[in-house]
């Protein structure tokens, strides 16, 4: 993981439990409310991160298969990584 990608995902998750602990001891609804939205909000962007970071894994993965498959040409990174994204993209469609 990327410096910068396990700094963000950090933050994230100290703001997350922020606003939970935020949330327990409030005890005015209307606060509660945007607290616990907030919590949502941050909530999603952790996931988005984590799966992207996935994603990411995958596709070096395909792209590590083709390239091997190709019998391991040099100079050829860029043509193999943009493959398996279309390869992985395609999988996602046909499973929808």
């Amino acid at each position: 993981m990327l410096r910068d990608e396990k700094d963000n995902r950090l933050g994230l998750e100290r703001e997350l439990e922020r606003a939970k602990r935020l949330a327990a001891v409030t005890t005015d609804r209307t606060t509660y409310e945007r607290i616990r939205d907030f919590a949502e909000d941050v909530r999603q962007r952790l996931q988005r991160l984590v799966s992207r970071r996935g994603g990411q894994d995958e596709i070096r993965a395909r792209a590590r298969q083709l390239w091997q498959e190709a019998g391991r040409p040099a100079g050829r990174d860029l043509d193999f990584w943009l493959q398996a994204e279309r390869d992985l993209a395609d999988d996602e469609t046909i499973e929808r």
